[in-house]
């Protein structure tokens, strides 16, 4: 059995959504101690949609995989939709990490989290009620 799913291999190979975007309205950076990944999100967010999404990720293979899969999963998606998404989300869209590898969608899903923070941090009118 492959250590890696073809659709991991793919998002790696050929990642989504790398890049910045310079007037992002929401960015989150988060890494991991242990292994040295590092992930920025930049969002761009219109009538409370995610109307583009970029990012850079220092790390892996599973690190790319899976930020370019968490960035397919957003897109065009309103915000009470996106800070639903979880890294087991990610991860069985990918088909699947191995448990070792399962901490590099765990970033995928708190660089979301922390661009959703940092745009709701500019626009707290924006913030729904919890």
């Amino acid at each position: 059995m492959a250590l890696y799913s073809e659709k991991v291999m793919d998002h790696f190979r050929n990642p989504r959504n790398v890049g910045v975007i310079e007037d992002a309205d929401g960015v989150g950076e988060v890494g991991n101690a242990k292994c040295g990944d590092i992930m920025k999100m930049y969002l761009k967010i219109e009538d409370d949609v995610v109307q583009d999404v970029k990012f850079e990720t220092f790390g892996c293979g599973s690190a790319i995989a899976s930020s370019s899969m968490a960035t397919e999963l957003i897109k065009g998606k309103p915000l009470c939709e996106v800070k639903q998404l979880t890294n087991k989300a990610v991860a069985e869209a990918l088909d699947g990490l191995p448990a070792y590898k399962m901490h590099c969608s765990v970033l995928a899903e708190e660089a979301i989290q922390s661009a959703l923070e940092d745009y709701y941090s500019r626009h707290p009118e924006k913030k729904p009620a919890e």
